[in-house]
């Protein structure tokens, strides 16, 4: 393999490190030569969960090729460096569409495998474990198997929220939803403040299988926790006004805008955060019966490097989740820490989670709530504030976003990762497979 040095980071933009990048067609028989290796795709995890600044990383990227598609069953088999932009480009004009998807459709399949990537319809579909029949992964040992739910059951499991530290997955067998359109139908509804958003979840996530909710994050007092959720569902054909059923699976391309550069620190204060705030108030109130899938789904999907919009030091999507018991309580602490805090946040996003999986996937029955915050100084000690509330109250943190989470605390969010660190001790003995997250957080 050909070896050179990149400064890399994640979407977020911190930490931004030196990497030994490695390059070279004959992957399945050279990687097995290396020690200390993360695998890198599209880079949209947020902090360090791609980077590797002891050791090596692999881009796979470039084995995104479809294998075979079976369209009376919707079965996928894939390589695992495709994206999810590819299948919905190639797949959604014959009607098909990920059972499960994040926000953003620039992820491959083996990076929603890794982070086990949730979406609006946890509480119905729960995580993309759940659409993954099979995969063929790589080992330490140099030998590729195929993990599914009977064969290499423990492997199979481990692998979703295992960040990338189990071996190399080179295929997948996916399932995809039969759909007639690529439109949603959607209703939007307001909340006057954290009470009255929470009962609306709860009753619309038992009529709509899609639901997420934006959070004015300068509502105080009585108004703390107010905001706009959207909910919704996939649109038949029947339903679609006369326009829209002319091209009822339409796909988009590429983002047509950019932001051509970081926007200077100064850019990001009270004034933007009002104005950011109201156009996006704005927009969800004002909202359509039928949204496309892009904006439905990846609205920040149309703007090409909307993150240096947070300017050159980068900023954190800091997600947790609290148990339903409690909730009401914990979030409204958590969230007037965050209004008191000094630390700005620039979006809040609100759904409910359905049932979990095991080991170190992260969603778990309760309420989940990411929250954009621009890097300072200030903001780290502040940071170490909420992941002791978020502790208290029984929750976790998302690794596949996180960026300052310590070891002890991940431990104690995370009662199976003993567990998973004995499936990772029986197929990559020698910690062949690394990252900078994995050592901060002591999956090592």
């Amino acid at each position: 393999m050909i070896e050179h040095e990149e400064k890399l980071s994640g979407w977020g933009l911190y930490p931004a490190v030196n990497n030994t990048v490695l390059t070279g067609k004959n992957v399945e028989t050279e990687l097995p030569l290396y020690s200390d290796v993360t695998v890198r795709g599209l880079g949209r995890s947020y902090a360090d969960q791609a980077i590797n600044s002891t050791g090596y990383v692999l881009p796979y990227i470039d084995r995104q090729r479809f294998l075979a598609f079976d369209e009376r069953t919707g079965h996928l088999e894939c390589e695992a460096g495709l994206s999810l932009f590819e299948i919905i480009r190639v797949l959604g004009p014959r009607g098909f569409f990920p059972m499960i998807t994040p926000g953003t459709k620039f992820v491959t399949v083996g990076g929603a495998i890794a982070n086990d990537v949730h979406g609006k319809a946890h509480h119905v579909d729960g995580s993309f474990k759940n659409c993954v029949e099979s995969f063929d992964i790589l080992l330490a040992s140099g030998k590729v198997i195929t993990a599914n739910r009977k064969k290499h059951s423990e492997l199979f499991h481990a692998n979703f929220g295992g960040l990338g530290l189990l071996g190399l997955i080179l295929r997948a067998r996916i399932r995809l939803r039969k759909i007639e359109t690529t439109y949603f139908r959607q209703s939007s509804f307001r909340a006057r403040n954290l009470d009255e958003m929470l009962d609306l979840i709860d009753e619309k996530d038992r009529e709509f299988p899609y639901s997420v909710a934006w959070v004015n994050p300068l509502a105080r007092g009585k108004s703390l926790g107010k905001g706009i959720l959207t909910a919704g569902d996939h649109a038949r054909l029947d339903e679609l006004p006369a326009k829209l059923a002319r091209e009822p699976l339409k796909v988009g391309g590429m983002p047509g805008l950019s932001v051509p550069f970081f926007m200077p620190g100064f850019a990001l204060n009270a004034l933007t955060l009002r104005i950011l705030n109201g156009a996006i108030d704005y927009v969800q109130s004002h909202a359509g019966q039928f949204s496309h899938y892009d904006s439905f789904f990846y609205p920040l999907d149309a703007i090409n490097n909307w993150n240096r919009g947070y300017g050159k030091r980068g900023f954190t999507q800091y997600q947790f989740v609290v148990p339903v018991e409690g909730a009401r309580k914990s979030i409204r602490r958590i969230m007037e820490e965050i209004a008191a805090g000094g630390c700005k946040p620039f979006l809040n996003v609100l759904k409910k989670f359905g049932k979990g999986t095991n080991y170190l996937s992260f969603p778990m029955p309760g309420y989940t709530f990411a929250i954009d915050f621009p890097i300072s100084k200030k903001l780290f000690p502040f940071l170490k504030r909420l992941d002791a509330l978020v502790l208290d109250a029984g929750g976790r943190i998302y690794a596949g976003k996180d960026a300052t989470l310590d070891a002890q605390s991940f431990a104690a969010m995370y009662p199976e990762l003993d567990a998973w660190k004995k499936v990772k001790k029986k197929y990559d003995p020698k910690n062949m497979f690394q990252s900078d997250i994995g050592r901060r957080l002591g999956l090592l």
